[in-house]
């Protein structure tokens, strides 16, 4: 028995070094896509090797390898960071650190992100002490490197250390932090401010001073892609401030600044960050010091911040109310309405329809009605597209009969547009819109309108028009196919023209899923058989690929005693597709 145990503890070291030798062979091949693959297998390896040999063998031998493709390193650094449960867990994590410094401080910024993440992953795995004694050490061998990319992965890496350290080494990383955010290259100094919204979270209250300076000497960078991050930081701030009740003046005015900054892509972060620094300042604030900065961001002189800052503005004005926004915004949401840009109109388009809830029945007939009409009859077909997607909101307020007397006759209108993707946009939204105005409604407005879709003279209108009936059927329910649908679908099978009747075979195939086998046997299935007569050989063999569909739904004597008869009648079709299509369908069948 000694022997046996002694001959499989042999024969599975010899299977763990068989798969180290065969992973060291193919990272010396030719092939990356081979090296990556063999990279992807790390944690099986190191499961088979054991915590030990994994430490001893597997990771030196990756440390020697990491001057390779970025694609390969890249999986390199995501894998290493799944090795800590493999190395030994927390108390042995730190042997990790070597490899993902030398990844930390490449040339590929890709790579360098990913060596941070895994190194990230290591300080939250580690003890303590640990951090003191191996991660430390590595943050202050980055902070103080000669080169740039060795600087900005630092940046990365205090938020997750500084909760760890001790209280001399957590002033040591303020300063070295400190350092970096006054770095003479941009490039670090953007890493810093990155993740410095991040550093403030960690940092206690009481050292908030020495982070003070460096948000204010950010604020006032030269470059603006640093200065464009200080919006992130100021909210960060403002909710740790606003805890402590601390005094908001100083973060206040930066984003002031900001939102009037020289650079638009400052004021364009300050747009797109608004209702989050709304929601962390709260009511009062944003009454009394946002709003004009608002107003001014609404009429930017660039297309992209106003964009922006139009899809901000029922997120803003619900923190400010009906009356400051009649006041100071609806003036702003006119003038975007006739927005020479069209990328603003649609972002205006996609949120303002939010505002009929703030204002209200009666002043969102007297103030809004007419907007959106304009907005619907815009000509560029996302911009007409967002105002439909969004009636619901709408409709709760001011009610059927009133969006059916002032919004659907432009709805109708568009639904006829020469333009065939007009109509085509249209049809894609018609089961959400049947959704928010109910079953009735949309029977007496819009079920004409879906129906005679189908006759279209386009095939793409025509197939979408198929696909929207099913759709409604899965939000009407069977029922209301039955008695709304289903008999004027099918009565298009004894049209003169062809392509009608092609419709029928196609809304089957489409429909046959949703309104159940009973329907499928008894109504759709004589009705495909009977068409195996038509004079047009493309209804022939549509009807083939129809039957082909039905084959799950249809009973299985039926299959027997008429389908497949009639399919080997076609057989001998005088046309060769209607033989091919039939031949298929019958071997489906079997």
């Amino acid at each position: 028995m000694a022997e046996k145990n002694q001959d499989t503890k042999d024969d599975k070291m010899e299977e763990d070094t068989y798969s180290f030798t065969t992973l060291i062979d193919e990272l010396k091949t030719e092939e990356t896509i081979q090296r990556i693959n063999s990279i992807r297998k790390l944690g099986t390896i190191a499961k088979a090797l054991g915590p030990e040999r994994t430490r001893n063998e597997l990771i030196p031998f990756l440390s020697e390898i990491v001057d390779d493709e970025d694609e390969v390193l890249l999986a390199l650094a995501e894998e290493l960071g799944n090795l800590v449960d493999y190395v030994g867990g927390k108390d042995y994590v730190h042997v990790l650190l070597v490899p993902l410094e030398i990844l930390s401080v490449g040339e590929e910024n890709v790579v360098r992100e990913k060596a941070v993440e895994a190194l990230c992953k290591c300080a939250e795995a580690m003890h303590p002490k640990t951090v003191e004694n191996s991660f430390f050490p590595l943050i202050k061998r980055l902070s103080t490197g000669g080169w740039f990319s060795s600087k900005t992965s630092a940046c990365g890496l205090f938020p997750v250390v500084y909760p760890k350290a001790e209280e001399a080494t957590k002033k040591e990383l303020r300063s070295l932090y400190h350092a970096l955010c006054h770095d003479s290259t941009p490039m670090v100094r953007r890493s810093a401010a990155t993740n410095l919204k991040r550093l403030v979270k960690v940092v206690e209250k009481d050292y908030l001073s020495e982070i003070m300076p460096l948000f204010y000497h950010l604020a006032k960078d030269d470059q603006d892609s640093v200065r464009l991050l200080v919006v992130e930081i100021s909210i960060a701030l403002a909710e740790i401030l606003l805890n402590g009740n601390d005094p908001l003046s100083g973060v206040m005015n930066i984003v002031l600044d900001c939102s009037s900054d020289k650079s638009w892509r400052v004021r364009y972060m300050v747009a797109e960050n608004f209702c989050k620094l709304c929601e962390v300042v709260g009511p009062e604030v944003t009454q009394n010091v946002l709003i004009p900065s608002f107003v001014k961001l609404l009429r930017d002189t660039e297309a992209e911040v106003r964009t922006a800052a139009a899809s901000k503005i029922t997120g803003v004005c619900k923190h400010i109310g009906y009356e400051l926004t009649a006041k100071h915004v609806l003036s702003c949401i006119k003038e975007l309405v006739t927005d020479s840009s069209q990328h603003v109109r649609a972002a205006l388009a996609s949120d303002v329809m939010g505002l009929a809830p703030i204002f209200g029945k009666e002043k969102t007939i007297e103030c809004l009605l007419e907007l959106f009409l304009q907005l619907l009859k815009d000509d560029f077909a996302e911009v007409r597209l967002s105002v439909i997607s969004k009636l619901e909101a709408v409709n709760k307020v001011i009610g059927h009969q009133l969006l059916s007397q002032h919004l659907l006759p432009a709805i109708v209108e568009l639904s006829e547009d020469k333009l065939w993707r007009v109509r085509l946009d249209i049809i894609e939204f018609i089961p959400q819109l049947a959704k928010q105005l109910g079953v009735e409604f949309f029977d007496e407005k819009l079920l004409n309108l879906c129906l005679n879709w189908l006759g279209d003279c386009v095939f793409s209108i025509r197939e979408a028009a198929i696909n929207n009936l099913k759709r409604l059927t899965e939000v009407f329910g069977l029922e209301w196919a039955q008695q709304s649908i289903l008999p004027k679908v099918l009565a298009l099978h004894e049209h003169s023209n062809y392509s009608y009747r092609m419709t029928t075979l196609y809304s089957i195939s489409a429909l046959s899923s949703v309104v159940g086998s009973k329907i499928v046997n008894d109504t759709m299935l004589p009705l495909v058989l009977k068409m195996t007569k038509d004079p047009v050989p493309n209804i022939r063999f549509n009807v083939c690929k129809t039957l082909a569909v039905l084959f799950p739904t249809i009973n299985h004597t039926v299959i027997t005693s008429i389908v497949r008869p009639t399919l080997t009648q076609l057989l001998s079709d005088s046309d060769r597709d209607v033989r091919f299509f039939a031949a298929q369908t019958l071997a489906i069948g079997s």
